[in-house]
């Protein structure tokens, strides 16, 4: 199961997404998730729901993707529209028993907040689907650059923040690797009572921790290796420059939130 956990993965492709500037593509997704929490009806939603499925379809990222990136918030999803069902009490009473109601309200809650989570994360997925590391790294540096006038380590920051996201496929597969080492041991991982779930996953996590800070530990040794020393002085082989698709891809996305607008203007 914790193979299709596909979070924070690149996946080399050709497609006009693929080929766009990191830095269009960040700011783009920033742009969709405003759109998401922008819209304030069924309409205004179902802008962000094509937004994203034309969005998938121009990457060529197969579909499958799509389902492997939400498998892992199913329950979160969940319980985030049971917990809008039930304690969102305002409008007509659907059904009601003793101090459990359900309210069109409520129901309605729910549907917004299951299709923001679901569109938010295949979309941000979608970021990483698309950009590669090193690309991703270079684009949230020249974002930010502006506050390095305040002493601020941006590219430090940066690098931070992809390599945590580098390496969560690889401790996925690190924990999938100590699961299964376990259980060829005899552990029983997913029976017994919920302390008795609880417990049988200390001899998991201190391995994988043992092993992140090794890991962690050879990474930082092989980049002072290649006397790395941070951004100062740094020079880039390949330098970001806009293109006309990434211009398209504004005009693309601002068409999309402008229908936001309007759906919200015209739909009360």
């Amino acid at each position: 199961m914790l193979k299709d956990i596909t979070l924070g993965q690149y996946f080399p492709g050709s497609s006009v997404i693929h080929r766009m500037d990191a830095r269009v593509k960040l700011v783009l997704t920033i742009v969709f998730i405003v759109m998401l929490f922008a819209a304030h009806n069924i309409w205004g939603l179902m802008v962000g729901v094509a937004f994203t499925i034309i969005s998938f379809a121009i990457s060529r990222i197969p579909a499958s993707m799509i389902g492997k990136s939400l498998k892992p918030i199913i329950p979160l999803v969940i319980f985030t529209a049971l917990l809008n069902v039930l304690f969102v009490r305002t409008g007509d009473v659907y059904w009601q028993w003793n101090f459990i109601k359900i309210t069109n309200e409520g129901v309605s809650t729910a549907v917004y907040m299951v299709i923001r989570i679901v569109c938010l994360i295949v979309g941000s997925s979608l970021l990483t689907y698309t950009t590669s590391p090193i690309d991703l790294t270079d684009a949230i540096e020249r974002l930010l650059s502006p506050l390095k006038k305040i002493k601020v380590p941006v590219h430090e920051l940066a690098m931070m923040m992809t390599i945590a996201l580098r390496f969560i496929p690889t401790l996925i597969e690190e924990t999938d690797k100590i699961m299964n080492a376990q259980k060829a041991r005899g552990s029983e991982l997913d029976t017994g009572t919920m302390g008795d779930k609880v417990r049988g996953m200390i001899p998991i996590f201190i391995p994988l921790f043992v092993s992140s800070f090794r890991r962690a530990e050879e990474l930082a040794t092989a980049m002072e290796c290649r006397c790395y020393h941070g951004g100062e002085g740094r020079t880039r082989m390949k330098q970001m420059k806009t293109a006309m698709r990434d211009w398209v891809g504004c005009g693309y996305t601002a068409v999309f939130m402008a229908a936001v607008v309007v759906m919200n203007i015209v739909i009360k």
